[in-house]
């Protein structure tokens, strides 16, 4: 348990050691189920580093209380993702041509509301990152591999997920401070 809080604080301080270490000694752990599950290289890195901001992102707001090992918590965020990725890929794949049913449109209407507040929110403190933040995450939103990333940017690999974690954890930051961010939390 003292390990394990150690890599917590570590997590929520930004600690770049601790950071490092944890990637190495859980990276395989992520990369082996995602790869027998339909899913490449690139999927694993940005699976885990998402997964990442979504563990400090709970850590830091004091909502979680981890029962199990730090790292086992972190595998089941990872698993999660990458099922809700895979989902989303598949409906992608349906034929859309399907009817819903009156009330599906009903709830469609709440939820399409819900998620332009949100969308607003995002976009209001996204124009607030830096310029080089912006651009970052604007090529993470195009679906752009860290790769092809660091290319365009001029970085290395492994600088470019730093890179991609810091901004995310700014923009996390900025939106939990504004007062609308607890209001859809409420909602939820």
């Amino acid at each position: 348990m003292n390990q394990d809080q150690t890599i917590i604080t570590g997590i929520i301080q930004g600690d770049e050691r601790i950071l490092n270490c944890f990637y190495k000694e859980n990276i395989r752990y992520v990369q082996g189920y995602i790869l027998r599950n339909y899913g490449n290289a690139e999927d694993v890195e940005d699976i885990f580093q998402d997964a990442l901001v979504v563990l400090y992102q709970k850590l830091k707001a004091g909502l979680l209380e981890i029962r199990v090992p730090v790292r086992t918590y972190f595998y089941g965020i990872c698993k999660n993702l990458w099922r809700n990725r895979l989902r989303k890929k598949m409906r992608s794949v349906v034929n859309h041509a399907h009817h819903r049913f009156d009330e599906e449109v009903d709830e469609i209407g709440f939820e399409d509301i819900e998620n332009q507040e949100r969308e607003l929110l995002y976009r209001k403190h996204f124009q607030n990152l830096s310029a080089d933040h912006r651009e970052l995450l604007g090529l993470v939103f195009e679906g752009k591999s860290m790769k092809e990333i660091s290319q365009i940017k001029g970085y290395s690999v492994g600088y470019t997920r730093k890179k991609k974690f810091l901004a995310k954890k700014k923009l996390l930051s900025m939106i939990e401070e504004d007062p609308m961010y607890n209001e859809l939390r409420a909602v939820c």
